[in-house]
Order: C-alpha cells, then sequence, then structure tokens
C-alpha cells in the first residue's frame, strides 16, 4: 500500500488499540492470548485496509477482533487457567499507589464486577463489553458481531440479568427500598 494509505490507518485505526485489547482481553480472559488476538486483528487490518470504506473504524477493527479471537480460541482449544489481570499494571488505578479505603473499595468493587463478567456466557461477556465498556450503539454491535439487533438486546437483557444475579444487586436493590 501506498505512504498515504500507511499514514491513513496510523491516524484512524492504530489509536483504537485499546478500545481493540479491552475487548480481546474481556473474550479471550488471559492477556497474552489477548495481545496475540490484537496483533493478529491488527495485521489482518492492515491486509485489508483497502476495502475499508470510511466511516466509523471502530466498529470495522473490533469485528475483526472479535474475529479473531474467534479464531484463536477454536484453534486453541486447550483450555488453561487464566492469568490474573490487574489492573494496575495496566493504567488503571491509584496513580500515587497510597490506597485509601475508598480506593481500595473501589478496587474490590472491579475485581468483582470482572469475576463476574467472566463467568458470563461469550456472547454475553461480548455484548456488555461492546455496549457498556466499548460505548458502541446497538446497531454498531450488531454489525460487529453479525448478529440482528434484536439478538443484541436480548443478549444485553440476559448479561445485565446475570451480572446482577451475580453481583446480588437485586438482594441489595430489594433490601435498600425497605
Amino acid at each position: 500500500m501506498s505512504d498515504s494509505a500507511l499514514e491513513s490507518f496510523e491516524r484512524i485505526v492504530v489509536p483504537l488499540l485499546d478500545d481493540a485489547y479491552t475487548l480481546a482481553r474481556h473474550l479471550m480472559r488471559d492477556e497474552h492470548d489477548a495481545q496475540d488476538v490484537v496483533q493478529e486483528a491488527y495485521l489482518r487490518a492492515w491486509r485489508h485496509y483497502g476495502s475499508f470504506h470510511g466511516g466509523d473504524a471502530r466498529p470495522w477493527l473490533l469485528a475483526i477482533v472479535r474475529n479473531c479471537g474467534y479464531t484463536w480460541r477454536r484453534g486453541t482449544r486447550v483450555q488453561r487457567e487464566s492469568v490474573a489481570y490487574v489492573e494496575d499494571e495496566h493504567g488503571i488505578g491509584d496513580e500515587s499507589h497510597h490506597a485509601t479505603d475508598a480506593a481500595a473499595l473501589a478496587a474490590s468493587d472491579r475485581a468483582e464486577l470482572r469475576d463476574a463478567l467472566d463467568q458470563l456466557p461469550l456472547e454475553h461477556r461480548e455484548a456488555i463489553v461492546l455496549r457498556e465498556i466499548e460505548g458502541l450503539s446497538y446497531k454498531e454491535i450488531a454489525a460487529v458481531t453479525g448478529t440482528p439487533i434484536g439478538t443484541v438486546m436480548s443478549r444485553l437483557s440476559r448479561a445485565r440479568q446475570r451480572l446482577q444475579e451475580t453481583l446480588g444487586l437485586g438482594a441489595r436493590a430489594k433490601e435498600g427500598g425497605r
């Protein structure tokens, strides 16, 4: 490809690296596999960048990441222990490294949420990550996953319900209303 294509790719697609990793991390549940998937996705994105017709590159790239993740999972059917994902190692957390009670509580809540997300079936986890973490619209999620919008809505509803059950939020809300 030409220098202008490379410049365009670097300007449009490379800044989406964090979004690509976030999706891959939640799909793969292993940071090293997620890195490999993102690398493969970026190679594929570059190879097929000529077929990108403009518009929002984010759903286009996330669809590639998703497809690479599914391909990777099929190719490596070996079930391994997941490597613990420590948010402080990835730039999320208390920068001063002086944990306060509030910061410790927030970290505990993040860990509990991350564990609850990991318990979701892959299709539900993927939908909730694309909507709530990546901020994609239902239409964009449908495009990324190749499913009808109704299926996206159903998966999101079920994912939210399971998260509430797993986190005990339904019981807390009832207790708080008394």
